[in-house]
């Protein structure tokens, strides 16, 4: 099946400017957002806490959960819902730890009997310190930031053969960031410093395709967590897991853009670049626009059936799939004609 005639040329590069302007708006969002609430919404993985999930036969009043809970001196920040309204599911959370010895199952059951006259099912008690949880924050942070930097390497290795190069920089940076991490620095404040750092040696050392798939990444990690923010939806563990595969996939996008490029700069090397940059994203779109519907069409089945659980992570998917795909056209490909504009 032929999705996209051959020979259709649609002038992307064209609307660069509109594309800019919305990714500016967007990336203004996620700061207001950010800002608005104080930072992420930090889930148990990393704010530490308690997290009980409970189960009752009929629907329950969130006050009754609450008095129930304040008898056995449990001092809660949440109560809410979790899944779908028939399965009478609630997700308790509280600031502090809460011992999670074999008798406090059976205490919360019958504290909740008592309170609420129903039958209850602890389906799980977890709980995370605050040290680990800020040990575990720390390491999500390091590991998504060495992930762009051997990202980095790959790039200018493969299409600007400058692997030497590369790795000597993404080297001296991790090794700096381990230094400083000793000293105690700010994760957050540090991520942030290192990348502003990797970017401006991008430029003086005219690592142009890295800068390009780079600049997209950091675009779509940045629009995802806004996105998370505006909706107010918590910041766990396994979103860094979508986070990272998000990362993976534009990546991979943006290199089969990126490939088809190279191939045509060689072609067609008397002709502009805006020109060529156009050709081999139309090249690519066919191939692009089916392998993010195929991968977007599991995503929904997953937010839609799979049960709370996994809610949050597909949507984290969905939205980066939808950005990922957006970047390898409107921000990565584009930046290496404003890095022919630089030069000029």
């Amino acid at each position: 099946m032929q999705f996209i005639k051959p020979g259709i040329n649609i002038n992307f590069i064209g609307r660069r400017k509109i594309a800019f302007a919305f990714s500016l708006v967007m990336i203004l969002i996620t700061i207001a957002t950010l800002i608005y609430h104080g930072g992420l919404k930090l889930g148990i993985d990393f704010a530490g806490g308690t997290v009980i999930q409970i189960k009752f036969d009929s629907p329950v009043s969130i006050a009754d959960i609450k008095s129930a809970l304040a008898t056995m001196n449990i001092r809660i920040s949440s109560v809410q819902e979790f899944g779908a309204a028939e399965e009478n599911e609630y997700l308790i959370r509280a600031d502090s730890s809460v011992s999670t010895g074999n008798q406090l199952p059976l205490k919360i059951e019958q504290a909740m009997q008592q309170a609420t006259s129903q039958k209850a099912q602890i389906r799980r008690v977890d709980m995370v310190g605050p040290q680990i949880g800020k040990d575990l924050r720390e390491k999500a942070l390091l590991a998504m930031f060495f992930s762009l930097l051997f990202i980095t390497i790959y790039i200018s290795g493969r299409f600007e053969l400058k692997w030497m190069l590369s790795g000597v920089m993404a080297g001296a940076l991790m090794l700096a960031v381990y230094v400083l991490t000793i000293f105690e620095v700010s994760i957050p404040f540090l991520m942030t410093a290192a990348l502003f750092v990797t970017l401006v040696l991008f430029w003086f050392l005219e690592l142009r395709y890295a800068m390009g798939a780079i600049v997209a990444l950091i675009h779509d990690v940045a629009i995802t967590v806004g996105i998370f923010s505006l909706f107010g939806k918590e910041f766990t563990l396994p979103i860094i897991a979508a986070l990272l595969t998000i990362i993976g996939y534009s990546l991979n996008d943006t290199i089969i853009v990126f490939d088809r490029i190279r191939e045509n700069l060689r072609k067609h090397h008397k002709q502009k670049l805006d020109f060529i940059l156009n050709k081999s994203i139309n090249e690519t779109l066919g191939r692009t626009i089916l392998t993010s519907m195929t991968t977007l069409i599991v995503l929904i089945t997953l937010f839609v059936l799979g049960g709370g659980i996994i809610h949050d992570f597909a949507f984290a998917m969905i939205i980066g799939v939808l950005i990922g795909t957006y970047s390898s056209i409107f921000v990565a490909s584009p930046i290496l004609l404003a890095w022919q504009n630089r030069k000029k």
